[in-house]
């Protein structure tokens, strides 16, 4: 097994997770097979109890695991798919060795940091790093390691020392760190700045980790004479300098690795430079394609995204990557305007009326609506609104978990009249329960208590719109993140009244799509379908709202009906939104820039 590390150094959100992922897709297309780790030095043992704001947005993966957003990084730039064991946190590094401590398995030594949290680490690496992801038998060739953070984190020393001894461990020609550091360019003077690197690769080597590559983001290509000193202070040859400059799209940046043969100096530096099995030139058409096409998108697709953290873009990443698929498989160019949804409510015309005017104006103007999932009864009135308006104006919708069940009490209030009609979750006493807690699910831990993961949905109309965009198969694997469902004993009561429950679970008893015949396109999933998009294979409920929203629905649906299942076209993505705005006005994104490249957050891209 040959090992990758990506670090981070100078400041946060340079795009390590961009980076790993690109690097696996240029050693992938060399012939390699790939499997990824990320190392978040947090103490929580997972990401589920995280807030969106603080760390975006929770993935989840077919085994039920709640993981850092990079994950889902890996699995769409290199198609496959982890284990909850690929995300390594402080948290589950000193649970597992607590629990050996408990069961006596240290034989009544002192368990310390080191040898003990150290050894834990790098056996979880070989562990994991044998299990297979692509779908192949036998464990991948090349592990790509992200560790989280940045070079010099107090939070982040045990990793470091443990990395530091696994190198040596593995020994030489068996592993290869990737140092991603940042080269600013001061305006006043319009110079590229390398001593920034320069500590943070001293700071690196006195931690005991050599970079053997520099992957340098800035603005611009980096200047020769500044890859020159570069390599005599940091002691890393010109040729193993690489820059990661701006781009119009993020499926440029394996693109950019090729063209500056990063891919030829990690092979060396593995020694499998001259294994006659590996190409000498990664095979990227598909990419460059991919690329190509999307720069050259001019028709615009409005999607309104309603949503309580739409303060982040973050939050929503991977609803924001399969809306991008999905765009790019329709030929429009996507503009998402972000909704808050509190503004959408009564409250806020006599709070910020300004907000609420701007907020309805977006709705309003858009050509399809989007209420993604999330928790909590805030904005729930404003969802609420946004779903009554898409239904009444026949304004295409998906609603995505709570997406759905709002809908679902929208539907009871304004159609059947049952106007104290809620979801359990928001009205524990409500007389009229439309959406209920699930009985397997627990009230008083809420860590890894929801029901999670894969979960197989049977369609029950063959001739429904969501069963004819997945190509008419009888049944959907997709993946789950609620405590919350649709309350099965009120069912016969809304498709009296004209909504329609076309998926469900195996017992019958669980919704899981909802759909309005006579609507343009109002479809509800209680699953998450954003998590398994990729652009050769965008999520069919994101490509039939923005197929409906571009006037391109009765032909997708004609396509599918034809035997060509979604995409039938060449598919791409790419990390940057071009236009976002939010209440009118252009949003920064979480990078800080707002001229569409996403590039520098290095969160979260959907392959």
């Amino acid at each position: 097994m040959k090992y990758v590390l990506v670090t981070g150094g100078v400041v946060s959100g340079l795009g390590k997770g961009v980076t790993a992922s690109s690097i696996g897709v240029v050693l992938k297309a060399c012939g390699l097979r790939i499997t990824s780790i990320k190392i978040d030095p947090y103490l929580n043992t997972d990401a589920g109890t995280m807030s969106p704001f603080e760390h975006g947005e929770v993935f989840v993966l077919d085994d039920g695991g709640e993981v850092d957003l990079d994950l889902g990084n890996y699995e769409r730039f290199l198609d496959i798919k982890l284990t909850r064991d690929n995300n390594i946190t402080t948290g589950k590094i000193y649970q597992s060795v607590i629990d050996k401590e408990r069961k006596g398995e240290y034989l009544g030594k002192t368990v310390q940091v080191v040898p003990h949290i150290t050894n834990a680490i790098q056996e979880w690496i070989e562990r994991v790093a044998m299990i297979p992801v692509d779908g192949k038998e036998g464990p991948a060739d090349v592990c790509v390691i992200e560790l989280g953070g940045t070079i010099g984190d107090i939070e982040s020393m045990p990793f470091i020392e443990a990395l530091g001894q696994f190198s040596y461990r593995v020994g030489p020609g068996n592993f290869c760190l990737v140092h991603v550091s940042l080269v600013p360019v001061l305006n006043v003077v319009g110079e590229q700045k390398t001593k920034p690197t320069q500590h943070s690769v001293r700071g690196l080597r006195g931690l005991g980790l050599t970079p053997n590559i520099l992957a340098c983001r800035s603005t611009k290509e980096l200047e020769d004479n500044v890859k020159e000193k570069l390599s005599q202070f940091c002691h890393v040859p010109a040729a193993n300098i690489v820059t990661l400059y701006d781009v119009s799209n993020i499926w440029r940046i394996p693109l950019l690795l090729r063209d500056q043969k990063a891919h030829e100096a990690i092979l060396k530096v593995l020694n499998l430079d001259r294994v006659e099995s590996i190409a000498r030139e990664p095979k990227l058409d598909e990419w460059v394609e991919r690329a190509t096409i999307f720069d050259a998108l001019q028709n615009t697709v409005r999607i309104a995204m309603v949503g309580k953290y739409t303060g982040l873009s973050d939050s929503y990443l991977s609803v924001l990557k399969a809306l991008l698929h999905a765009s790019v498989d329709c030929r429009r160019k996507l503009v998402v305007d972000w909704v808050a949804s509190t503004d959408l409510e009564d409250s806020t015309v006599i709070e910020a009326p300004d907000a609420y005017k701007a907020a309805w104006d977006l709705l309003k103007g858009a050509d399809g609506i989007l209420v993604p999932g999330g928790f909590g009864d805030r904005g729930v009135q404003g969802k609420i609104l946004a779903a009554k308006y898409a239904r009444e104006k026949n304004v295409p919708y998906l609603g995505i978990c709570l997406g759905m069940q709002i809908a679902v009490v929208e539907f009871a209030r304004h159609v059947m009249n049952l106007t104290d009609a809620n979801s359990t979750e928001f009205d524990p006493d409500t007389k009229t329960p439309c959406v209920i807690f699930m009985p397997e699910g627990s009230k008083t831990h809420m860590g890894a208590t929801m029901r999670l993961g894969s979960r197989r949905t049977f369609f029950k109309v063959a001739d429904c719109k969501s069963a004819k965009l997945y190509g008419n198969v009888t049944y959907v694997d997709e993946r789950h993140r609620h405590r919350y469902e649709v309350n099965p004993d009120m069912v016969p009561e809304f498709e009296n009244a004209g909504l329609q429950f076309v998926g469900k679970d195996d017992t019958g008893r669980r919704m899981e799509i909802i759909e309005i015949p006579k609507h343009r396109y109002f479809v509800g999933a209680q699953f998450h379908p954003e998590f398994k998009s990729r652009p050769s294979k965008p999520s069919p409920l994101f490509v039939g709202l923005v197929a409906a929203a571009s006037g391109q629905l009765d032909r997708v649906l004609q396509d599918c009906c034809n035997g060509h299942v979604v995409p039938a076209r060449h598919i791409l993505s790419n990390g940057s939104y071009t236009t976002v705005h939010q209440n009118g006005h252009p949003k920064k994104l979480a990078n800080g820039l707002s001229n569409g490249t996403y590039y520098a957050n290095g969160n979260g891209v959907h392959a």
